[in-house]
């Protein structure tokens, strides 16, 4: 292999090496933040998971273990109006489920929430002033983005489709995540729902690499250094790894969910919506096969998992993942790497001599 030559993203945040571990709501902790951004990378801690002052307390730790840059990555979803009959027409498609499992009469728990970028969280980044803010589906209001811009943070954002990439840039980010298909977890689509016309990593990278002018970023099935290689051989300056984090030991993963990782193929994931009312990847299991992967039922993110909640808990209980969200993107099963730092600087294996 030969040296990596474009330094735009290295430059840009900061960073020795063109990797960046990607956001995860619920799996990534502060200590992987750490041992990415130790190891040269960028270490990515998700806003999904907490409330602004969980986040400051978060991101405390993570100033304990590094001064090296990191990213801080927030939701830009519009809170869903109340809509009861959709709840219900939810609940009656899982009320067999329900009895099954004899829950009759059990009512589900206030439905979850993922909290949009919004002033609080503003506030916490102008404490703290990450050197690279990312969002996933689209961007802030325009006030709330200013905000984040004047503290001299590194704007980049999410696109699944040309087209998104194209608008993100004319809104001024100073790079681009092109987020293919095969890419675990939570779609970042924005300007399109339409799941059949998803484009896959390889087809989308070098479109966007033609359409914008700011650095790309490849991301979607992308798991060890082969995969860094192509991605780079198609106009990337870095990529964006996920899935391949969840293997290791900094990462917050229950005994289930690692079980159902450690089993699963490339072709045992698929896009459903059941979960959290949004498109996202995940490992097949029984309620994905039988009432989806992707239905018109479940109300809007981030409400649908409620109903969801008392059946998760009963089979979790059972030892089985039957209802259980469990991410992962299409190369779930090609890497293995459990240290952080140790999977980062192999990644990043392919841009060097």
């Amino acid at each position: 292999m030969t040296t990596f030559t474009d330094r735009r993203i290295l430059d840009l945040f900061g960073i020795d090496l063109p990797v960046i571990q990607a956001p995860m709501a619920g799996s990534t902790t502060p200590a992987m933040v750490v041992a990415v951004s130790e190891a040269g990378g960028l270490g990515s801690l998700p806003s999904g998971q907490y409330t602004a002052p969980q986040l400051r307390e978060a991101l405390e730790a993570v100033r304990r273990g590094t001064d090296r840059p990191i990213n801080v990555n927030f939701f830009c979803h519009t809170p869903p109006a109340d809509d009861p009959a959709r709840q219900a027409g939810w609940l009656e498609r899982l009320a067999p489920y329900y009895r099954e499992a004899g829950l009759e009469g059990v009512s589900p728990p206030a439905a979850a929430t993922r909290s949009p970028f919004h002033a609080a969280f503003a506030a916490v980044v102008e404490e703290f002033r990450p050197p690279v803010v990312s969002f996933h589906f689209g961007l802030p209001a325009p006030d709330l983005l200013d905000r984040v811009r004047r503290t001299g943070a590194k704007v980049i954002a999410s696109a699944t489709t040309v087209r998104e990439a194209v608008w993100l840039a004319g809104r001024g980010v100073d790079a681009v995540i092109a987020m293919g298909a095969e890419a675990g977890g939570h779609r970042g689509n924005f300007l399109t729902h339409d799941m059949s016309t998803q484009v896959g990593t390889i087809a989308l990278v070098p479109q966007v690499v033609d359409a914008v002018d700011v650095p790309v970023i490849a991301a979607g099935g992308i798991a060890e250094a082969r995969g860094v290689a192509a991605a780079m051989a198609l106009g990337a300056s870095a990529v964006q790894v996920g899935t391949a984090y969840l293997f290791t030991e900094e990462a917050n993963v229950a005994p289930l969910y690692r079980a159902a990782l450690e089993q699963a193929a490339g072709d045992d994931t698929a896009l459903t919506n059941l979960f959290t009312g949004r498109p996202a990847r995940g490992i097949l299991n029984r309620v994905m096969r039988e009432v989806g992967p992707l239905s018109e039922l479940p109300p809007e993110f981030p409400t649908a998992g409620a109903a969801l909640a008392p059946l998760r808990q009963r089979a979790e209980a059972r030892g089985s993942a039957d209802f259980t969200n469990l991410w992962a993107g299409q190369a779930v099963a090609m890497s293995r790497v459990t240290s952080a730092a140790e999977l980062t600087r192999r990644l990043a294996g392919a841009t060097t001599a």
